[in-house]
């Protein structure tokens, strides 16, 4: 594939997404069925409430991050400038999309150190994919990665079924893992290493762990299906037919985010995969996550203004703080405690 047609890959992609024709329905994300059991006597200040958090040793004042999203198209310079300009207003991460097209043919599409000068305080991640990093200048560009943006650290995203569905997409991926330790070993930051929204089991989290990756993002099913995407970007009826089979497969997040910290409870975990709002964001947490990432449901006020995208989190850290204040948690250690309604509780008192 060339410089120019993955250039255009990635702009079609933020077409499909923004005009969401290939969000998986949000109840598969599991998180509909974690519901908390209210607290009519919080005995708080909801002001009070302490949302703080961290992510690879720098503060945040809400456990979020702006997810990676917005891949190598021109129109992303716009995107990238309102994201960390909105994430170091509000104290917030950020994580890039992929920085394939930028290394690759030279233009940045705002993925450059400008984006440390306008959120010099947050944390900010790098981004390449997993099969880029078995090529022989697999590790320099991991290198390069961090460099252009000094960031803290470098997402490694896995997406073998987007690969595996798209016309011309990456079919090698043996040695992956193996590369994945040689960057870790080699890169001088933290490796974080992300799903795109078909999940981590616990099996692959734990190898993961073992060959010295530092945190996880589990990006469940039930956000943006990229197999779907990959469907509605094909040109033959037989490609879309593969893809579109797809559309549905994963691991919920909720689930992964559950299996995942059961396996590995002392890994700093971040949730994605169909955050609609700061209620799902409280429910990622009481099941294991560190940090929430959201990337869909801001990506349009992205492309409007920084002042849009402040917004939208705000409403999400209003929900959130809610949510802690209906649960009687004072904290998000709290919250992580706050008791659950089981799904059969009904049922059983009415048997």
């Amino acid at each position: 594939m060339t410089h120019t047609e993955t250039g255009r890959r990635k702009d079609d992609h933020l077409d499909i997404v923004l005009d969401r024709r290939a969000s998986v329905r949000s109840s598969f994300s599991g998180l509909d069925d974690i519901r908390f059991e209210h607290c009519a006597l919080p005995e708080l200040d909801l002001d009070d409430i302490n949302l703080s958090s961290s992510l690879l040793g720098v503060a945040l004042r809400a456990p979020l991050l702006i997810s990676s999203m917005t891949g190598g198209a021109d129109r992303a310079t716009a995107i990238n400038r309102h994201l960390a300009e909105a994430a170091q207003e509000l104290g917030i991460a950020m994580g890039v999309g992929s920085q394939r097209v930028a290394l690759q043919r030279g233009g940045d599409q705002g993925l450059t150190r400008e984006l440390r000068r306008l959120a010099p305080d947050i944390a900010l991640l790098g981004n390449i994919g997993a099969a880029q990093l078995i090529e022989p200048d697999g590790l320099d560009m991991a290198r390069r990665a961090v460099d252009m943006l000094e960031a803290n650290a470098l997402i490694i995203h896995l997406n073998p079924l987007q690969e595996a569905v798209q016309v011309g997409g990456d079919r090698q991926w043996q040695g992956i893992l193996e590369a994945i330790q040689r960057v870790v070993r080699g890169l001088g930051v933290p490796v974080v290493v992300k799903e795109v929204g078909a999940g981590l089991s616990a099996q692959v989290a734990v190898a993961l762990v073992e060959a010295g990756v530092q945190v996880l993002d589990v990006a469940g099913l039930g956000g943006t299906s990229w197999a779907a995407v990959e469907g509605e970007r094909a040109q033959h009826p037989a490609d879309r037919e593969v893809a579109m089979a797809f559309a549905q497969w994963g691991i919920p997040t909720a689930l992964s985010l559950a299996m995942v910290r059961q396996a590995l409870p002392e890994t700093p975990l971040i949730a994605s995969g169909g955050i609609r709002n700061g209620v799902d964001v409280a429910r990622a947490i009481r099941l294991g996550a560190d940090i929430v990432g959201q990337a869909a449901g801001v990506l349009r006020d992205a492309t409007l203004s920084t002042a849009a995208v402040i917004e939208h989190f705000d409403i999400v850290i209003r929900q959130l703080r809610i949510a802690c204040f209906c649960t009687g948690s004072a904290d998000l250690q709290a919250l992580r405690r706050a008791r659950l309604l089981a799904p059969d509780a009904l049922q059983s008192l009415l048997s």
